[in-house]
C-alpha cells in the first residue's frame, strides 16, 4: 500500500493524460494495491450502460464473442471499462475484499456492493476472459477487482432482491430521482404538470413514469417505438396514456404526445398541434432511450417554458442546444448526471411498491437470458 493518502477523486490512478480527472483519461491505473482511501471491490457482475452495450453490438453486427473480445480489449488498454465511441461505460455489483484505514465509504469487507458511479472512472481489472458472459447482453457476469475512491458512491445490495435486479435498478437510479426532483418543483409552484418519458418501457424509462406519478405530475405519458413495447407499457399501468413513435422523428414524435394527451381528455391542455415551434404537449419530457438523433423532437414535443431532461448517453448536447435554438424553444434542457443523493434508496423502493415495474424489469432480464 503507498504511503500516502491520495487524491480522494482518484488523480493519483490516472496514467494518461496527465492533469484530467479519471473519467477524462485514457488511461488509470488499475494495480489491485490500495492507497489508505480506496476500496478494492471483488467483481461479480458488470452492467454496460444501454447506449453503450448498442454500439457495440451494432459495430459487430451482434456477433457475441466479438463484443466480448472488444470489451476484453477495451478494459485492459484503458484500464476501465469507457467505450471510446460513446465515452460511457455503466456500472458492476461485487464484494468488498479490503478498506483502505482511511476510507470515507463505510463499508467492510464482506459487503456485497453496488457501484454507483461509472465504469468510466473506475479502475477495473478483468481477469477471468469474461468466460461466462456470451456477449449477448448488457449484464456481464466477470471475474476480477475494481478500485473505488474516497468520493466515489456505493450502496449495499438490499437483501430481498437478487443481485441482478439489483444491478439493472440501480444502473438507472438517477433517473427517477432526478425526475421526481423536477416534477415536486412543479408541483411546489402551484402546476400539476403533463409528463411525457420516451423509453417509458426501458429500465430508466419505466422508473420515471413511477417517479413522476409519485411526485405529484397530473398525467404521465410513456413513448414507445414498437407495439410489442406498447403492450407491455400499458399492461404495466405506469403510463396514463401509451404513444407510439419513432423518437427521431420530431413531427411524428409531437403528434404522437399531442394525441396522447388528447385520450387522457386534457384537451385544453394540449395547445397547438405539433410543428408549432416548439409548443408541444409536455410540460416535462424524459429523454431515457439508447439511441442517438432524439434531441430536436424532445424538444418539439415540449410546451413553452417546459423542462427537457436528458438521461441518455447517446444525446448530443450541441444537438440539443443548436435544435432548441433553431425552433425558438423556449426550454430548460436539464443533463441527468446520475446521481442525487438518496437516488439508490429510491429507486429500489419504486420497484418494490411498483408491480408494473418490477414486472419490466423481471420481464427484461428474462429475455436477456438473466432470469
Amino acid at each position: 500500500m503507498p504511503d500516502s493518502t491520495g487524491s480522494p477523486v482518484g488523480l493519483h490512478r490516472v496514467i494518461a493524460p496527465a492533469g484530467v480527472l479519471p473519467q477524462a483519461a485514457q488511461q488509470l491505473d488499475d494495480r489491485p494495491e490500495l492507497w489508505p482511501d480506496e476500496v478494492r471491490i471483488s467483481v461479480e457482475r458488470l452492467n454496460l450502460d444501454a447506449a453503450s452495450y448498442r454500439q457495440l453490438a451494432e459495430a459487430h453486427g451482434g456477433d457475441g464473442e466479438a463484443v466480448k473480445q472488444a470489451v476484453l480489449r477495451i478494459v485492459a488498454e484503458r484500464g476501465k471499462m469507457q467505450n471510446p465511441v460513446t465515452g460511457s461505460g455503466g456500472m458492476l455489483v461485487g464484494t468488498v475484499d479490503e478498506v483502505g484505514p482511511d476510507s470515507p465509504l463505510g463499508i467492510e469487507k464482506g459487503d456485497r456492493v453496488a457501484t454507483l458511479v461509472s465504469l468510466t472512472l473506475t479502475p477495473l481489472r478483468i481477469t477471468d476472459g469474461l468466460a461466462r458472459w456470451d456477449g449477448r447482453s448488457e449484464q456481464v457476469p466477470a471475474e476480477g477487482h475494481a478500485i473505488l475512491f474516497a468520493r466515489s458512491i456505493v450502496a449495499k445490495l438490499p437483501d430481498d432482491l437478487v443481485p441482478k435486479l439489483s444491478l439493472a435498478v440501480m444502473d438507472v437510479c438517477g433517473a427517477p430521482a432526478l425526475t421526481a426532483r423536477v416534477v415536486r418543483q412543479y408541483v411546489d409552484k402551484g402546476i400539476m404538470p403533463v409528463v411525457s418519458v420516451i423509453g417509458g418501457a426501458g429500465k430508466s424509462g419505466s422508473l420515471s413514469l413511477a417517479a413522476a406519478r409519485a411526485a405529484g405530475a397530473a398525467r404521465t405519458i410513456g413513448v414507445v417505438p414498437f407495439q410489442a413495447e406498447a403492450d407491455k407499457l400499458e399492461d404495466a399501468g405506469l403510463a396514463d396514456a401509451v404513444a407510439l413513435a419513432d423518437a427521431r422523428d420530431p413531427v411524428a414524435l409531437a403528434k404522437a404526445v399531442a394525441g396522447a394527451l388528447e385520450q387522457t381528455g386534457a384537451d385544453d391542455e394540449v395547445g397547438e398541434a405539433a410543428g408549432n415551434g416548439g409548443g408541444g404537449a409536455a410540460d416535462i419530457t424524459v429523454v431515457c432511450v439508447d439511441v442517438p438523433g432524439c434531441e430536436h423532437g424532445a424538444v418539439l414535443s415540449t410546451k413553452a417554458g417546459g423542462t427537457v431532461i436528458f438521461f441518455s448517453m447517446a444525446t448530443s448536447f450541441s444537438a440539443a442546444a443548436l435544435g432548441a435554438e433553431g425552433l425558438a424553444a423556449d426550454v430548460t434542457m436539464l443533463v441527468g448526471n446520475g446521481y442525487v443523493p438518496g437516488h439508490a434508496d429510491y429507486a429500489i423502493e419504486l420497484l418494490r411498491s411498483e408491480p408494473g415495474v418490477r414486472r419490466l424489469f423481471e420481464g427484461r432480464l428474462q429475455a436477456e437470458g438473466q432470469d
